[in-house]
């Protein structure tokens, strides 16, 4: 009996990031599920740019521009989720389909930063 990862679609969904839905964490989550995932001990990580950052960020994120993901993945714990996030929810997916390909239970968050910070998530500036 063929495997998901031996099946056409299988493939596909490992390809597109989306993988079957096996227990772990959706490709991405809204701001009240991300927030709750990081209340439960989740890792956040704001892969926008500095500028950006300096505008205000969530207090517990790590900020790694996107472009710098590979060291910030190297002090997350393969067992710990990440919630990611950007300004949109964009660059947040591309770096939460990095972190998965690394082995790491990863989701964006949709709507960013702003989304956050309406479903009630503390930014400070």
């Amino acid at each position: 009996m063929p495997t998901p990862d031996t099946t056409l679609l299988g493939r596909l969904r490992r390809l597109l990031g989306r993988g079957d839905d096996d227990g772990g964490l959706p490709t991405t989550v809204d701001a009240a599920r991300a927030i709750e995932l990081v209340r439960d001990g989740a890792a956040l990580i704001d892969v926008r740019e500095r500028s950006e950052w300096k505008t205000g960020h969530a207090p517990q994120a790590v900020h790694a521009p996107l472009g710098e993901l590979d060291k910030a993945s190297r002090r997350l714990r393969a067992e710990t989720p990440v919630v990611v996030m950007c300004a949109s929810g964009m660059r947040s997916r591309t770096a939460a389909k990095q972190l998965r390909a690394a082995g790491f239970q990863a989701t964006s968050l949709s709507g960013g930063i702003g989304a956050w910070q309406a479903a009630g998530g503390t930014v400070r500036r």
